[in-house]
C-alpha cells in the first residue's frame, strides 16, 4: 500500500468514525452560532399604577409592567401582583397573569389589574416567574386611594368658584308683612371638555336658628358647554323677617355631584354668613308650618271668646304701635299749660 493509498483509508475512517458519534450524541455537534448566545434572561424595568373602575367601597387598580428579556427564549413566564395593605400587612387581592414565552429581546408590557378598597393605603408585590422559578420582583407603593371619584359621581360640572361673582345669589321679588318671595339665581360651570349631561338642581331654605326647612325648589341645568359657566335661577316663598341658610345641590340619577351654600338675610336687626350664626333671635315654628289647599294659619286657640282675634292684624308691630304711643302721648302732656 502506497502512502496515498493510506492517506485516504485514514480520511475515510476518520469521517466514519464522526458520523457514529454524531449519531450516538446529537448533542456533541454544537452551532457555532449559538456558541455564544446567553441563557435567556427577563426582567422588570418598571411598572405603572392607573386607576380602573372606581366602585363605592372599592377600587381597580391596573397595573402595566415593562419586562426586558435578553438572551435565549424563556419558556412558561408568568407575573404575580398581590395587594397587601399598607398598615395591616393583610393580603387584600392577588391576581396572576400568563405570559408565556418570551422571546425577541427588548421590552414589552404586560398588563395586569387588583381590587382595593377605597380606604388606606396599600404595597403592591410584582414577581415574574419562569416555569416557576422566582426570576425578577419588584414592590410599588399606592397610597391616597380614597381621593379617587367613584365612577357614578364623576362629572366635570360643579358650583362656579369665583372670588367676587357669586355663586349663590339671592334678591327679593315680592315681600309682605308676613312672606317673601326669593329669587336664587346659581352659577354652574362645565371644567371638561365635552357638552355636560343634563342635572338637576335642588335648593333648600332652612331657617338658621332651627335647621327647618322653610322651602325648597329644584331645578333642571340643561346642557352646559365646556368652559362655559351657566346661572340657574328658581323661586322660593318663606316667612319673612327671618335669616336663611340657601342649601344648593347638584345631582345626577338621585347621585350628589356637588354643594355648596349662601345665605338670605331677611331680618335687619340680625345678620349670619354661610356656616356660621351671630346671634340668636326668637323663632316661631308656627311660622314655618306647610300646609296644602287652603291658607296657612292658627287653628283658632288664638281668638278670644267672642271669636275676635287676640293680637294685632299685622304681626310683629303690636310693640311698635305702644310705644309710637306713648310718646305722642308724651309730646301732647309737654305741651299742655
Amino acid at each position: 500500500m502506497d502512502t496515498r493509498t493510506a492517506l485516504l483509508a485514514a480520511a475515510a475512517a476518520l469521517l466514519l468514525v464522526s458520523a457514529v458519534g454524531a449519531v450516538a450524541a446529537p448533542d456533541a455537534i454544537v452551532d457555532p452560532r449559538k456558541a455564544d448566545e446567553r441563557p435567556g434572561d427577563v426582567r422588570i424595568v418598571g411598572t405603572v399604577v392607573s386607576p380602573g373602575e372606581v366602585r363605592g367601597e372599592t377600587a381597580e387598580l391596573r397595573l402595566g409592567v415593562d419586562l426586558r428579556h435578553r438572551g435565549s427564549a424563556v419558556e412558561n413566564v408568568t407575573v404575580r401582583h398581590r395587594a397587601i395593605g399598607a398598615d395591616s400587612g393583610l393580603l387584600v387581592d392577588e391576581t396572576t397573569v400568563a405570559v408565556g414565552e418570551v422571546d425577541g429581546g427588548g421590552e414589552r408590557t404586560v398588563n395586569g389589574s387588583v381590587d382595593v378598597e377605597r380606604e388606606g393605603g396599600y404595597r403592591i408585590e410584582t414577581v415574574v416567574f419562569a416555569d416557576g422559578e422566582r426570576r425578577a420582583a419588584q414592590t410599588t407603593r399606592v397610597d391616597g386611594v380614597a381621593a379617587l371619584t367613584p365612577d357614578y359621581a364623576d362629572s366635570r360640572v360643579g358650583f362656579t368658584e369665583g372670588d367676587v361673582w357669586p355663586t349663590v345669589a339671592v334678591s327679593v321679588s315680592e315681600a309682605d308683612n308676613e312672606t317673601a318671595t326669593l329669587s336664587v339665581s346659581v352659577s354652574v360651570t362645565n371644567r371638561g371638555d365635552a357638552v355636560s349631561e343634563p342635572l338637576d338642581l335642588r335648593v333648600l331654605l332652612r331657617q338658621s336658628e332651627s335647621n327647618v326647612i322653610a322651602d325648597e325648589a329644584t331645578e333642571t341645568v340643561g346642557e352646559v358647554r365646556p368652559g362655559r359657566t351657566d346661572t340657574v335661577t328658581t323661586s322660593v316663598e318663606v316667612p319673612a323677617n327671618y335669616n336663611y341658610y340657601v342649601d344648593a345641590a347638584l345631582w345626577s340619577d338621585d347621585v350628589l355631584i356637588d354643594e355648596t351654600q349662601g345665605v338670605a338675610n331677611l331680618n335687619p336687626r340680625e345678620t349670619i354668613s354661610a356656616n356660621e350664626t351671630v346671634e340668636e333671635v326668637d323663632f316661631t315654628v308656627e311660622d314655618f308650618t306647610r300646609e296644602e289647599g287652603g291658607d296657612a294659619g292658627g287653628d283658632g286657640a288664638d281668638r278670644g271668646a267672642d271669636g275676635s282675634s287676640g293680637g294685632d292684624s299685622t304681626p310683629g308691630f303690636g310693640p311698635l304701635v305702644a310705644l309710637v304711643a306713648l310718646v305722642v302721648a308724651a309730646l301732647v302732656a309737654r305741651r299742655r299749660p
